[in-house]
C-alpha cells in the first residue's frame, strides 16, 4: 500500500517563517479560496496572531478563523505600498470575510481630479462621478490619511479646493499655505510650479498608486540625467531628492504616526463653515492653531501648539515648548513665551500665520497672547480663546464672550482643537516627568 503524500507545512508554521517587514497576507481555506486579505507592519507577528491560543475568542475572526488552512504573503517595501496593495487585492478578489467593504457603509477613496490645470488630490467618502481618477475603496480611513501625508512629502501635490488656472496672473499674489512652508506642496496657488512640471508629479503619483514603483523611479532617473546634461541643475536636484524620498519611503514615516484621527462627532466641513460665520471671516479657515499649557505644582511647565488643516489634525506641524523664562505657575507668562517663540519661528522660516489661532482659556489668556504680538510688532491673525466649563469664546474686540449651542458644529470644531492641544501638552509633560523620575536628565 502506497504511503500518503506528505503534507506541507501548516499555516502557523508558514507564518513563523514570514518576514518581519511590511506586506500583505492572504488567508485561504482548504480549497485554496481566499477568505481574508490584510496588511501588516510586521507580517510574521501579525499573521501569527491568527493561530495563537485565544484567536477563537476574538469576535472579529472567530466565525471563520477555523477555516484557514493555508496562508500566503507579499513582502512590500513600505506600509504605504502594503495599504495600496491591500485595497487593490480586496477589490479584485472580493474575499468572503473582508466584510468592511461589503456592508452599507461609505468607505474612503483617494481622489485625483483630471480636468484642472493643477489637479488636486484628496481623501473623500463621496467621490465625484466624472472628472476624477479614483483609487480605492480603502478599508481603513486612518491608514489612508496617514498614507496621503506620507505621499505628499514625496510628490508634493496640493490638497486644497482652490480653482487655479495657469494663465490667471492674480495667483502670483496669492499667499501659499502651511504645506508649502514645510515643503509638502509645490504651491501652484502662487504659480511657483508650471503646469507641465506639476502634472508630471501627478502622473508619477498615479503610477505609484497603481503599483509601478520601479517604472516611476526609472522615468525619474532618465529625466534627472537629461536635466543635468541640459544644465538645469535646480530641476535635476529636485528630481534627485524626489527619487531619494521614493526609495526611502519606508523611512519617511509610518501610517500610525501620520494617520489623522477619525472624526465621528463632527463634520469638519460644517465646523469650518460655522466658524467662518461666527468669527466673520471672509473665507473658510483652512488652518487653525491651538495652544495649551500643562504643569504640575509649578514644575516641568510645557506648552503645546497643534495644527489643524481643513478641520483635521496635521501632526507634522505640531510643536512642543518647554517653558524657559517662567518660574512657578503663571499661565499668562507661559502663553506669552509660547506665542513669542512661535512668532519668531514663523519669521525665521518665512511661514504664514494660521487663519485662526485659538488659546485654551479665557480673557486673560487671550490678552497674554495679544501682548506677545504687540511686543514683537506683529499683526495677529484672527485670535480667540475658548474657556472651559461654560465653553465661552472670547475675541479681542468684544467685551462679552460668544456663547454657542452645545451641539453647534463650530463649537465642536473648537473643542476638538482644544482637546487635541491639551492631550499633546499633557503627553509632553508626562514624558518630562518620566525622564526626571528615572534620572535621565
Amino acid at each position: 500500500m502506497a504511503n500518503p503524500e506528505p503534507k506541507g507545512p501548516g499555516p502557523a508554521e508558514k507564518a513563523r517563517k514570514f518576514s518581519s517587514g511590511p506586506g500583505v497576507y492572504l488567508l485561504k481555506d482548504a480549497q485554496g479560496r481566499v477568505l481574508y486579505i490584510g496588511k501588516a507592519r510586521n507580517l510574521r507577528a501579525r499573521v501569527s496572531t491568527y493561530f495563537q491560543k485565544g484567536a477563537d475568542d476574538d469576535p472579529r475572526v472567530r466565525d471563520w478563523v477555523g477555516q484557514v488552512a493555508d496562508v500566503d504573503c507579499l513582502e512590500l517595501p513600505s506600509e504605504v505600498d502594503a495599504l495600496l496593495t491591500e485595497a487593490r487585492l480586496i477589490k479584485d478578489i472580493q474575499p468572503r470575510f473582508n466584510k468592511e467593504l461589503r456592508d452599507d457603509k461609505t468607505f474612503p477613496y483617494l481622489q485625483i481630479t483630471t480636468c484642472e490645470d493643477f489637479p488636486r488630490v484628496n481623501f473623500t467618502r463621496g467621490p465625484l462621478d466624472r472628472g476624477v481618477k479614483l483609487f480605492g475603496p480603502f478599508p481603513r480611513a486612518k491608514a489612508l490619511r496617514g498614507a496621503l501625508q506620507v505621499l505628499q512629502k514625496v510628490f508634493k501635490f496640493r490638497t486644497c479646493s482652490l480653482d487655479i488656472e495657469e494663465d490667471d496672473p492674480r495667483w502670483r499674489w496669492f499667499r501659499p499655505c502651511l504645506l508649502h512652508s514645510i515643503n509638502q506642496c509645490t504651491a501652484p496657488c502662487n504659480l511657483r510650479v508650471d503646469k507641465e512640471s506639476y502634472r508630471k508629479d501627478i502622473h508619477r503619483l498615479k503610477m505609484f498608486l497603481e503599483g509601478k514603483r520601479d517604472q516611476v523611479l526609472a522615468e525619474m532617473e532618465v529625466e534627472m540625467r537629461e536635466a543635468s546634461k541640459g544644465l538645469l541643475f535646480e530641476k535635476a536636484a529636485r528630481l534627485r531628492d524626489e527619487i531619494d524620498s521614493l526609495r526611502n519611503l519606508h523611512k519617511r514615516g509610518n501610517l500610525v504616526d501620520h494617520a489623522q484621527p477619525e472624526v465621528f462627532h463632527i463634520d469638519p466641513r460644517k465646523g469650518l463653515k460655522g466658524l467662518q460665520k461666527v468669527l466673520g471671516l471672509a473665507s473658510l479657515p483652512r488652518t487653525i492653531h491651538g495652544v495649551d499649557i500643562a504643569h504640575l505644582g509649578g514644575t516641568e511647565t510645557v506648552g503645546s501648539l497643534v495644527t489643524f488643516l481643513d478641520g483635521l489634525p496635521f501632526k507634522p506641524a505640531y510643536r512642543r515648548y518647554r517653558i524657559k523664562s517662567v518660574q512657578g505657575v503663571d499661565d499668562y507668562a507661559s502663553i506669552r513665551e509660547v506665542i513669542s517663540r512661535r512668532i519668531q519661528g514663523l519669521r525665521e522660516r518665512e511661514e504664514p500665520h494660521p487663519d485662526v489661532l485659538m488659546i485654551d482659556g479665557g480673557k486673560g489668556q487671550l490678552n497674554a497672547a495679544l501682548d506677545a504680538f504687540r511686543a514683537l510688532n506683529e499683526t495677529p491673525p484672527t485670535i480667540i480663546s475658548l474657556a472651559k466649563q461654560e465653553e465661552e469664546i472670547y475675541l479681542p474686540d468684544r467685551a462679552e464672550p460668544i456663547r454657542l449651542a452645545r451641539r453647534s458644529f463650530a463649537l465642536r470644531q473648537l473643542q476638538y482643537v482644544r482637546d487635541e492641544a491639551h492631550r499633546f501638552a499633557q503627553h509632553y509633560h508626562h514624558m518630562l516627568r518620566k525622564k526626571r523620575t528615572l534620572g535621565e536628565e
